[in-house]
């Protein structure tokens, strides 16, 4: 017989270092769901990835056993990852913050492709472009 779900959490935590504490232990809890053991869990499967953001997808299941997916960094961090920038522009228009090549553009969404709702990587580069300029960072040709 299939478990069933009591709940669905999507939460963003530090491969490689997810912690017990806020925000990520409150969140769980409230669902019912082992933190210690969550956190161990995502700890060991992201040890490649240490320190970048990972979003996670978490099913909660009536007996308090959990599954989690895992999906790519978001987006703006691997823009501000190759600009090597700290945050993106508070006024985009007027203050660029940074610039990407192409090529950086065609990296990120080859990374991006399998979370984006595209299968073209010409549309994924437009959504990463976008992202991009969203932020104040450049596209050189």
């Amino acid at each position: 017989m299939a478990k069933v779900i009591k709940k669905v959490i999507k939460v963003q935590a530090k491969g490689g270092q997810a912690p017990p504490a806020p925000p990520l232990g409150p969140v769980l809890g409230q669902a019912g769901v082992d933190i210690a053991s969550f956190c161990n869990q995502f700890n060991q499967k992201t040890k490649d990835r240490m320190g970048q953001i990972v979003p996670i997808v978490l099913t909660v299941f009536e007996d308090r056993s959990f599954t989690f997916i895992m999906k790519q960094p978001p987006a703006s961090a691997l823009i501000m990852e190759r600009a090597k920038i700290e945050k993106g522009s508070g006024d985009p228009k007027k203050t660029p913050v940074g610039s990407i090549t192409q090529n950086d553009v065609r990296d990120i969404a080859r990374t991006k492709l399998q979370d984006l709702n595209t299968t073209s990587l010409e549309s994924a580069m437009r959504t990463i472009e976008g992202a991009a300029r969203s932020m104040g960072v450049s596209i050189e040709k």
